[in-house]
């Protein structure tokens, strides 16, 4: 395999390839990669279980990336990319991919908006050669883009505005994060998506959208050569250009509060979520990343989770309990710890046994055994992770768009391996005594009104959304 991937180096014009056999090296996923000429990166993972290919197209661009007042606009972009170019007509682009027995979507974050495709084997073709036509040659005229805005509207309307909890999480962030672009809603804000046009679309295509923006992630049935040439006769063709410059992150602010409730008739069961910030792959020291990786494992694994042993089973204040921790970011992230009451337990009475438990367990601290037990499921998840088919896909856009490379995704289970019982309880004691902290509580309203609907002002602006 590394003697046919280098030996097809100079006949695709590629500027890099990377190819090793498995034998070589520990790892997750054991891909090829490679760019072509025009900057674009590719990786291919092959897996034979089935005859069928995942194609996951991400762009280094996401809602941290708008300006203000235009906030929304690359979810808004998004939902554009299927409304057709010269080759596939308005609304065809999963219609065609239907026709062939596969499924495709789309979704926007902060710091990314991705593509994705499932088809048989055989029609990977056809999937490169439509994503690479909408890469460069996309339509957006008011006839198509109008329609597309409603639908947009209709969206946030159904996940926020209609919602208690997508309200109420909504105002928790921007609480959380204020005058930060994490402190935006995905989506946007309403007034400003109204305000959004074909020209600003048109904009943000030209200045984000292009193959040295971008990293395409195949895995299933396929082999590496294949791809490549593929690659060359697809994506090969489309022209490298200027992108625009990213957002530049510095620390999160301190939170505008402290503590956030909501009552509102539409909630049944109440909940309490309590916000940490944190820092991420892209702002850690010394390996506080994998540590909090670690620590968040620990603290909920379901019922072997210290907190859920303490919470739900011992002290039985609390019907479920989560935690979660996404270091993939560009600037600073949050930790999460969520909880339910158990039915007859009030949420204050949650709320306290929830900050009682996490400065006992910081002042104790989380033993050996339990630390080398989280990472132990951790490393067996990476084993597992193996057989999804688009689990390459997930792993390495995050990473990559993110500013990581292939290397730190396949490093990912040694630098877990690495991390000490001592790294562990020195983030949990810094998670315990932070004052970067909101704990939120969302509960019914015995006057069966809805309150807490409050139009947020926008501190700096909206975001993105998932097709």
């Amino acid at each position: 395999m590394k003697r046919g991937v280098f030996a097809l180096a100079p006949v695709l014009g590629l500027l890099f390839v990377a190819a090793m056999p498995d034998a070589a090296r520990a790892g997750v996923f054991y891909p090829t990669d490679f760019t072509l000429s025009n900057g674009l990166e590719i990786i291919v993972v092959t897996n034979h279980l089935s005859p069928v290919v995942s194609q996951m197209v991400w762009y280094k661009v996401g809602a941290a990336d708008e300006v203000p007042g235009k906030n929304g606009l690359a979810h808004y972009l998004e939902h554009l990319m299927f409304r057709g170019t010269n080759d596939v007509a308005p609304g065809d682009f999963s219609k065609l991919i239907a026709a062939q027995g596969g499924q495709d979507n789309a979704f926007t974050a902060y710091d990314y908006t991705a593509y994705f495709e499932e088809v048989a084997a055989s029609r990977l073709p056809m999937i490169m050669q439509m994503e690479a036509d909408r890469m460069h040659n996309l339509r957006i005229t008011a006839d198509t883009a109008a329609p597309e805005l409603h639908v947009v509207l209709d969206e946030r309307q159904q996940r926020t505005d209609n919602d208690p909890e997508g309200r109420f999480v909504e105002k928790l962030d921007h609480k959380f994060m204020p005058h930060y672009p994490y402190g935006r809603p995905v989506i946007g804000w309403r007034r400003e998506i109204e305000q959004l046009t074909p020209a600003d679309a048109r904009d943000f295509y030209a200045h984000h959208y292009a193959p040295n923006n971008a990293v395409v992630i195949i895995s299933g049935d396929v082999s590496a050569e294949e791809v490549m040439r593929l690659a060359a006769a697809t994506y090969g063709r489309v022209p490298r250009r200027d992108v625009a410059e990213r957002h530049v992150f510095g620390p999160a602010p301190q939170p505008a509060t402290h503590e956030l409730t909501m009552h509102d008739a539409g909630v049944e069961q109440p909940h309490v979520i309590w916000r940490f910030a944190a820092p991420s792959y892209a702002t850690q020291k010394d390996s506080e990343a994998y540590a909090y990786e670690v620590l968040a494992e620990a603290l909920d694994d379901g019922e072997v989770g210290y907190l859920y042993r303490a919470l739900v089973t011992e002290q039985a204040v609390a019907s479920s309990i989560q935690t979660g921790y996404d270091p993939d970011a560009r600037g600073e992230t949050s930790f999460t710890i969520a909880a339910s009451p158990r039915p007859g337990q009030s949420p204050k009475k949650l709320e306290q046994a929830l900050r009682d438990t996490l400065q006992d367990v910081a002042q104790k601290g989380l033993d050996a055994a339990t630390i080398d037990d989280a990472k132990e499921r951790m490393k067996r998840s990476a084993v597992f992770a193996r057989e999804g088919l688009m689990m390459p896909g997930y792993s390495y856009g995050m990473a990559i768009t993110t500013g990581h490379k292939v290397a730190d995704v396949e490093a990912w289970p040694d630098r877990i391996d690495a991390v000490t019982p001592d790294q562990v309880n020195a983030d949990l004691r810094t998670l315990a005594s932070s004052p970067r902290a909101i704990m939120g509580a969302l509960l019914p309203d015995p006057r069966g009104r809805h309150r807490g609907q409050d139009d947020i002002k926008p501190l700096l602006g909206g975001g993105t959304g998932i097709r």
